[in-house]
């Protein structure tokens, strides 16, 4: 299965019956440290757990639910990616798996770069340049 670039977060949770309606809870994690906006309007795809996504019988609840994800970069990873859009403090800003956010500064938004990870934190990760990508490779 391919799973767009686009993906801002990834958890399992229990379709839940409520009325004349069925939930799916996103967890206040994915929304305070996610990319997520709280009153935004995403995408869904439901794909049924295999076994091996099933929570474990001895887990409780709550630990299955806070389970703490680590950043998917690590300090001194070097990656070519395209800078997505421009923050607030004129940085780059481009989004690797789960929409995990990493801060280019020196970038244009569309240009594409290989980038060096130098600070890796909970919610973000921080890089710079060290080429200049041309689209024609």
């Amino acid at each position: 299965m391919e799973i767009s670039d686009q993906l801002r977060c990834l958890y399992s949770a229990t379709v839940e019956e409520r009325g004349d309606s069925y939930v799916v809870e996103i967890p206040e994690r994915e929304v305070r440290l996610g990319d997520l906006q709280r009153g935004g309007t995403y995408r869904v795809a439901l794909l049924p757990a295999s076994s091996k996504d099933e929570p474990d019988e001895t887990e409780t609840e709550t630990e299955r639910e806070y389970e703490p994800q680590t950043p998917p970069v690590e300090e001194g990873q070097e990656r070519t990616v395209e800078i997505e859009d421009i923050g607030d403090q004129g940085d780059g800003i481009t989004r690797v798996e789960r929409g995990f956010v990493v801060i280019v500064p020196d970038t244009e938004q569309g240009e594409r770069v290989t980038i060096e990870i130098n600070d890796v934190q909970d919610n973000v990760a921080f890089a710079e340049v060290i080429e200049r990508v041309s689209y024609y490779k």
